[in-house]
């Protein structure tokens, strides 16, 4: 971690965690890391563009969804664990409401050939916003060039090998994890 990221956290509100979590949580369909990077980077500021990358990194090897995991670390950094429950509440509580509405409103005209066509064009931007999401963390990668080949042995891994993702990361952990060891050490002579 670098030294700006030790720094205290700026004080947040539980109202603030629950409601900005509850913005994240109903601004995306299909995945809303986009929305939540955006949000907690570039609009409040929660954390910087390298912490964020960290407490993803962190989150998508906690077992449960990535973005609820991400909530829950944010929200206790912010507010401790009164903090970590608002956060993860606020992102749930209205994707949950809306995903009943939907699964009723499905039920009821979901074999629509004009139904079936919104869900392709969903799809599609669902698709673009997380190339769009992995496109912005490689801008605050590319100032750690020694971790660039990481970016690409997992692509290649994942991708084009087709490997299982636990390997992947095990491996990607270790790997890494002696390369920063090997990076901090050198610094530090």
């Amino acid at each position: 971690m670098s030294p700006d990221s030790r720094k205290t956290p700026p004080a947040v509100s539980l109202a603030a965690l629950f409601f900005g979590f509850s913005k994240i949580g109903l601004s995306g369909f299909g995945g809303v890391l986009p929305f939540a990077r955006y949000y907690l980077v570039d609009t409040c500021r929660w954390l910087s563009a390298e912490e964020f990358n960290q407490l993803l990194g962190l989150c998508q090897f906690l077992p449960g969804p990535n973005v609820v995991n991400l909530a829950v670390v944010v929200g206790r950094r912010h507010g401790g664990p009164a903090g970590a429950c608002a956060a993860a509440c606020g992102l749930l509580a209205g994707p949950m409401a809306v995903a009943l509405l939907l699964a009723l409103l499905y039920d009821a005209w979901g074999t629509l050939p004009q139904a079936q066509a919104m869900l392709r064009g969903v799809a599609a931007a669902g698709v673009g916003l997380l190339f769009a999401t992995a496109f912005r963390m490689a801008l605050a990668i590319r100032r750690k060039p020694a971790f660039l080949p990481f970016v690409a042995l997992v692509f290649v891994a994942i991708a084009l090998l087709r490997w299982p993702l636990p390997a992947v990361m095990l491996a990607g952990i270790a790997l890494s994890g002696a390369v920063a060891y090997g990076l901090l050490r050198k610094g530090g002579e």
